[in-house]
Protein backbone atom coordinates (compact mmCIF):
# COMPACT_ATOMS: atom_id res chain seq x y z
CA UNK A 1 0.00 0.00 0.00
CA UNK A 2 1.36 3.42 -0.93
CA UNK A 3 2.01 6.04 1.74
CA UNK A 4 -0.63 8.21 0.07
CA UNK A 5 -3.27 5.48 0.40
CA UNK A 6 -2.26 4.82 4.01
CA UNK A 7 -2.82 8.50 4.79
CA UNK A 8 -6.15 8.46 2.96
CA UNK A 9 -7.20 5.37 4.89
CA UNK A 10 -6.44 7.00 8.22
CA UNK A 11 -8.28 10.16 7.18
CA UNK A 12 -11.35 8.12 6.25
CA UNK A 13 -11.23 6.21 9.53
CA UNK A 14 -11.20 9.51 11.41
CA UNK A 15 -14.03 10.79 9.20
CA UNK A 16 -16.24 7.80 10.07
CA UNK A 17 -15.47 7.97 13.79
CA UNK A 18 -15.69 11.73 14.33
CA UNK A 19 -18.62 12.46 12.01
CA UNK A 20 -22.28 11.47 11.98
CA UNK A 21 -22.13 8.99 9.08
CA UNK A 22 -23.27 5.99 11.12
CA UNK A 23 -25.73 7.97 13.25
CA UNK A 24 -27.65 9.62 10.40
CA UNK A 25 -28.16 6.37 8.45
CA UNK A 26 -28.86 4.00 11.31
CA UNK A 27 -32.65 4.10 10.83
CA UNK A 28 -32.31 2.73 7.29
CA UNK A 29 -29.33 0.41 7.60
CA UNK A 30 -30.15 -1.08 11.00
CA UNK A 31 -33.78 -1.72 10.11
CA UNK A 32 -33.86 -5.31 8.84
CA UNK A 33 -37.48 -4.88 7.69
CA UNK A 34 -36.97 -1.84 5.47
CA UNK A 35 -37.50 -2.44 1.72
CA UNK A 36 -33.90 -1.47 0.99
CA UNK A 37 -32.43 -3.89 3.52
CA UNK A 38 -34.71 -6.72 2.39
CA UNK A 39 -33.49 -6.05 -1.15
CA UNK A 40 -29.82 -6.11 -0.10
CA UNK A 41 -30.19 -9.27 1.93
CA UNK A 42 -32.11 -11.06 -0.80
CA UNK A 43 -29.69 -10.10 -3.56
CA UNK A 44 -26.53 -10.94 -1.64
CA UNK A 45 -27.90 -14.30 -0.52
CA UNK A 46 -28.75 -15.05 -4.15
CA UNK A 47 -25.05 -14.79 -4.89
CA UNK A 48 -24.33 -17.38 -2.20
CA UNK A 49 -26.41 -18.65 0.72
CA UNK A 50 -24.18 -19.84 3.60
CA UNK A 51 -25.13 -23.02 5.42
CA UNK A 52 -25.47 -24.00 9.07
CA UNK A 53 -21.99 -25.54 9.07
CA UNK A 54 -20.19 -22.48 7.75
CA UNK A 55 -18.21 -19.77 9.51
CA UNK A 56 -18.63 -16.33 7.92
CA UNK A 57 -16.57 -13.12 7.96
CA UNK A 58 -18.59 -9.96 7.21
CA UNK A 59 -16.08 -7.37 5.98
CA UNK A 60 -17.03 -3.74 6.49
CA UNK A 61 -20.02 -4.80 8.57
CA UNK A 62 -21.27 -1.21 9.07
CA UNK A 63 -24.49 -1.51 11.06
CA UNK A 64 -24.21 -5.30 11.27
CA UNK A 65 -26.94 -6.05 8.74
CA UNK A 66 -25.45 -9.23 7.33
CA UNK A 67 -23.89 -10.35 10.60
CA UNK A 68 -27.28 -10.32 12.32
CA UNK A 69 -29.12 -11.81 9.32
CA UNK A 70 -26.68 -14.69 8.89
CA UNK A 71 -26.27 -15.59 12.56
CA UNK A 72 -29.43 -17.77 12.75
CA UNK A 73 -28.44 -19.75 9.67
CA UNK A 74 -24.66 -20.11 10.12
CA UNK A 75 -22.28 -21.67 12.60
CA UNK A 76 -20.62 -18.37 13.48
CA UNK A 77 -20.40 -14.85 12.04
CA UNK A 78 -17.67 -12.29 12.69
CA UNK A 79 -18.57 -8.70 11.80
CA UNK A 80 -15.49 -6.58 11.11
CA UNK A 81 -15.19 -2.85 10.54
CA UNK A 82 -12.34 -0.37 10.90
CA UNK A 83 -14.61 2.25 12.42
CA UNK A 84 -14.83 2.23 16.20
CA UNK A 85 -18.26 3.86 15.94
CA UNK A 86 -19.52 1.06 13.70
CA UNK A 87 -18.36 -1.63 16.11
CA UNK A 88 -19.83 0.25 19.07
CA UNK A 89 -23.24 0.50 17.36
CA UNK A 90 -23.18 -3.17 16.36
CA UNK A 91 -22.31 -4.33 19.87
CA UNK A 92 -25.19 -2.30 21.30
CA UNK A 93 -27.59 -3.73 18.72
CA UNK A 94 -26.31 -7.24 19.44
CA UNK A 95 -27.67 -7.07 22.97
CA UNK A 96 -31.19 -6.83 21.52
CA UNK A 97 -30.76 -9.88 19.27
CA UNK A 98 -29.68 -12.34 21.95
CA UNK A 99 -27.36 -14.26 19.63
CA UNK A 100 -24.39 -16.18 21.00
CA UNK A 101 -22.61 -16.98 17.72
CA UNK A 102 -21.68 -13.47 16.58
CA UNK A 103 -18.69 -11.27 17.32
CA UNK A 104 -17.81 -7.73 16.29
CA UNK A 105 -14.18 -6.69 15.96
CA UNK A 106 -12.44 -3.50 14.94
CA UNK A 107 -9.82 -4.05 12.24
CA UNK A 108 -9.07 -3.16 8.63
CA UNK A 109 -10.60 -5.30 5.90
CA UNK A 110 -7.11 -5.37 4.40
CA UNK A 111 -5.52 -6.50 7.70
CA UNK A 112 -8.17 -8.45 9.59
CA UNK A 113 -5.85 -10.09 12.15
CA UNK A 114 -7.87 -13.30 11.68
CA UNK A 115 -6.18 -16.69 11.32
CA UNK A 116 -5.21 -18.24 8.00
CA UNK A 117 -7.77 -20.62 6.45
CA UNK A 118 -10.30 -19.94 9.20
CA UNK A 119 -13.51 -18.98 7.35
CA UNK A 120 -15.80 -20.80 4.94
CA UNK A 121 -17.30 -17.60 3.54
CA UNK A 122 -16.17 -13.97 3.32
CA UNK A 123 -18.77 -11.33 2.42
CA UNK A 124 -17.96 -7.85 1.17
CA UNK A 125 -21.38 -6.24 0.67
CA UNK A 126 -21.21 -2.54 -0.20
CA UNK A 127 -17.57 -2.38 0.85
CA UNK A 128 -15.34 -1.88 -2.18
CA UNK A 129 -16.80 1.51 -3.07
CA UNK A 130 -15.47 2.67 0.33
CA UNK A 131 -11.89 1.54 -0.39
CA UNK A 132 -9.07 3.12 -2.39
CA UNK A 133 -7.53 0.90 -5.12
CA UNK A 134 -4.40 -0.24 -3.24
CA UNK A 135 -6.47 -1.05 -0.15
CA UNK A 136 -8.97 -2.93 -2.30
CA UNK A 137 -6.22 -5.13 -3.72
CA UNK A 138 -4.95 -5.86 -0.21
CA UNK A 139 -8.50 -6.70 0.86
CA UNK A 140 -8.87 -9.26 -1.93
CA UNK A 141 -5.58 -10.83 -0.87
CA UNK A 142 -6.68 -10.81 2.77
CA UNK A 143 -9.94 -12.57 1.90
CA UNK A 144 -7.93 -15.24 0.09
CA UNK A 145 -5.67 -15.69 3.12
CA UNK A 146 -8.41 -16.13 5.72
CA UNK A 147 -10.60 -18.40 3.59
CA UNK A 148 -10.32 -22.15 3.86
CA UNK A 149 -9.50 -24.03 0.64
CA UNK A 150 -12.77 -24.13 -1.28
CA UNK A 151 -14.07 -21.10 0.62
CA UNK A 152 -16.37 -18.55 -1.04
CA UNK A 153 -15.83 -14.80 -1.47
CA UNK A 154 -19.03 -12.81 -2.10
CA UNK A 155 -18.84 -9.28 -3.52
CA UNK A 156 -21.76 -6.85 -3.89
CA UNK A 157 -20.95 -3.27 -4.88
CA UNK A 158 -22.36 -0.41 -6.98
CA UNK A 159 -21.47 -0.36 -10.67
CA UNK A 160 -19.74 2.90 -11.51
CA UNK A 161 -21.27 2.99 -14.99
CA UNK A 162 -24.86 3.21 -13.74
CA UNK A 163 -26.49 6.54 -14.51
CA UNK A 164 -27.27 7.30 -10.83
CA UNK A 165 -23.62 6.85 -9.86
CA UNK A 166 -22.55 9.10 -12.73
CA UNK A 167 -24.99 11.78 -11.56
CA UNK A 168 -23.82 11.46 -7.94
CA UNK A 169 -20.15 11.67 -8.89
CA UNK A 170 -20.83 15.01 -10.55
CA UNK A 171 -23.27 16.29 -7.88
CA UNK A 172 -26.04 16.49 -10.47
CA UNK A 173 -29.51 16.23 -8.86
CA UNK A 174 -28.15 13.63 -6.39
CA UNK A 175 -25.50 14.60 -3.85
CA UNK A 176 -22.20 12.73 -3.95
CA UNK A 177 -21.62 10.35 -1.04
CA UNK A 178 -18.21 11.27 0.45
CA UNK A 179 -17.88 7.75 1.86
CA UNK A 180 -17.76 6.34 -1.67
CA UNK A 181 -14.17 7.02 -2.64
CA UNK A 182 -13.61 4.65 -5.56
CA UNK A 183 -16.19 2.78 -7.63
CA UNK A 184 -14.93 -0.42 -9.21
CA UNK A 185 -15.74 -1.95 -12.57
CA UNK A 186 -16.59 -5.61 -13.06
CA UNK A 187 -13.38 -6.08 -15.05
CA UNK A 188 -11.21 -4.50 -12.36
CA UNK A 189 -12.63 -6.78 -9.67
CA UNK A 190 -12.50 -9.94 -11.79
CA UNK A 191 -8.91 -9.24 -12.89
CA UNK A 192 -7.72 -8.74 -9.31
CA UNK A 193 -9.61 -11.78 -8.00
CA UNK A 194 -8.03 -13.97 -10.68
CA UNK A 195 -4.57 -12.50 -10.10
CA UNK A 196 -4.88 -13.30 -6.39
CA UNK A 197 -5.77 -16.91 -7.20
CA UNK A 198 -9.55 -17.01 -6.98
CA UNK A 199 -11.70 -18.99 -9.39
CA UNK A 200 -14.79 -17.11 -10.58
CA UNK A 201 -18.07 -18.99 -10.17
CA UNK A 202 -20.58 -16.19 -10.83
CA UNK A 203 -20.37 -12.67 -12.24
CA UNK A 204 -23.38 -10.61 -13.23
CA UNK A 205 -25.10 -7.24 -12.90
CA UNK A 206 -28.22 -6.68 -10.79
CA UNK A 207 -31.01 -4.14 -10.88
CA UNK A 208 -32.04 -1.50 -8.31
CA UNK A 209 -34.59 -1.95 -5.53
CA UNK A 210 -36.87 0.87 -6.76
CA UNK A 211 -39.96 -0.70 -8.43
CA UNK A 212 -40.23 1.26 -11.69
CA UNK A 213 -36.50 1.71 -12.18
CA UNK A 214 -35.70 -1.96 -11.62
CA UNK A 215 -38.16 -3.00 -14.34
CA UNK A 216 -36.40 -0.77 -16.87
CA UNK A 217 -32.97 -1.88 -15.70
CA UNK A 218 -33.78 -5.59 -15.98
CA UNK A 219 -34.82 -5.03 -19.57
CA UNK A 220 -31.68 -3.12 -20.55
CA UNK A 221 -28.94 -4.67 -18.35
CA UNK A 222 -27.75 -7.00 -21.14
CA UNK A 223 -27.07 -4.16 -23.56
CA UNK A 224 -26.72 -0.84 -21.73
CA UNK A 225 -24.05 -0.17 -19.04
CA UNK A 226 -26.09 2.69 -17.52
CA UNK A 227 -28.77 0.15 -16.50
CA UNK A 228 -26.36 -2.01 -14.51
CA UNK A 229 -26.96 -0.90 -10.92
CA UNK A 230 -24.94 -3.45 -8.95
CA UNK A 231 -22.03 -5.81 -9.46
CA UNK A 232 -22.44 -9.33 -8.06
CA UNK A 233 -19.52 -11.77 -7.92
CA UNK A 234 -18.97 -15.17 -6.34
CA UNK A 235 -15.38 -16.40 -6.34
CA UNK A 236 -13.82 -19.48 -4.76
CA UNK A 237 -10.43 -20.23 -3.26
CA UNK A 238 -9.16 -23.40 -4.95
CA UNK A 239 -8.95 -26.57 -2.84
Amino acid sequence: MSNEDKQKQEEMREWYDSGDYFDTKIDVFADMESPFQKYRLSKVLQIYHPSKEERVLDLGCGWGTFTFALAPICKEVVGLDYSAKSVEICRKLAKKHNLDNIEFVRADASETEQEDNSFDVVIAADLFEHLYPDISIKTVNEAFRVLKPGGKFVIWTPHRGHFLEILKNHDIIIKHDPAHVDYKSMKWLIDNLKETGFDIEKQYYAESHLPVLRTLEKAFIPILPWARRRIAILSRKPK
